[in-house]
């Protein structure tokens, strides 16, 4: 059966005005010409769509039914034209991600090319935020995707796998725990740290659980990236808490030894979050999709 998305859109507007008269008057149409049409539907469908009263019309169980379905094809239609009009250059259409700071730093970047190079309609705001904020911004809907520590409770949201991480220890070449190979951070806190700045997601991540052995970290110094921390760790300054890929990708080329921790919450999941994914435009979908295919 055909449907007409003008029928569609009258059907949500008597609902809405629970009037026949007000959904022709606001649409606008004729009254008798929004009468036809429903009585046309209805006929078409064999089904009663709304209940008559003297004070207006109400949904029938039946059209209840129709009515969820025909916002959701009206929603869909209002969705595809606003990517077919951004695909032809009359619209651009701007995403938010946020993600923590080992997503931000480590995994996205190589993830995103190949999105914004296939979509250049598209203009993406990324932000680094604490997980725990990425699932407050996806709740409220300031953001459209987040990736955050699968180990929190995600109550609320839809999520997908994205990557597993590991956080280790970077160490200069010769240092003690480096022939050991592997430790829990109690074991590394009488020693001085260089770390991000303090308000980075995973930095204050680490110090937090520092905190909680009882024992702050002593950071001698902050530096804006992992290769400024990789660098200050080889020359001696301190060690380093970090991504395992980062600190696997600088150990290479750097007189340093990753020290793997063996505390539970170095090994996470990250997962890809939105609210809804019905929601989400068409070049949202498309984002997470690029986002989710390398995991």
């Amino acid at each position: 059966m055909r449907f007409d998305l003008t029928d569609l859109r009258l059907l949500v507007a008597i609902a809405e005005s629970g009037s026949l008269s007000r959904a022709a008057a606001d649409f606008p149409i004729a009254l008798s010409a929004a009468s036809n049409r429903l009585r046309h539907l209805e006929h078409r469908l064999g089904l009663s769509l709304f209940a008559r009263h003297a004070d207006g019309m109400t949904p029938t169980p039946d059209g209840r039914i129709a009515l969820d379905h025909a916002r959701r094809v009206l929603a869909e239609a209002a969705q595809l034209s606003q990517a077919l009009d951004g695909l032809a250059g009359r619209q651009r259409v701007a995403l938010k991600l946020a993600a923590n700071t080992v997503a931000n730093s480590t995994y996205l970047p190589p993830a995103l090319g190949p999105f914004l190079i296939d979509y250049p309609d598209v203009d993406l705001q990324v932000e680094e935020m604490p997980s725990q904020e990425i699932l407050h911004a996806l709740l409220s809907g300031d953001i459209d995707i987040g990736v955050l520590d699968g180990n929190l409770p995600l109550q609320g949201i839809v999520t997908l796998p994205f990557r597993h991480d590991r956080l280790v220890l970077f160490v200069p070449a010769g240092h003690s725990l480096a022939a050991r190979g592997r430790c829990h951070l109690r074991d590394a806190l009488s020693y001085p740290f260089v770390g991000m700045p303090a308000e980075r997601a995973m930095q204050h991540f680490v110090e937090e659980m520092a905190t909680l052995l009882g024992r702050p970290l002593t950071v001698r110094v902050r530096a804006p990236s992992f290769f400024a921390l990789a660098q200050l760790v080889t020359q001696g300054v301190g060690l380093a808490v970090m991504p395992e890929a980062a600190a696997q990708r600088h150990a290479a080329a750097m007189a340093a030894a990753i020290v793997t921790l063996d505390d539970p919450w170095a090994t996470r999941e990250l997962r890809l979050g939105v609210r809804s994914l019905d929601s989400l435009s068409a070049q949202a979908r498309q984002l997470v999709a690029y986002l989710t295919r390398t995991t």
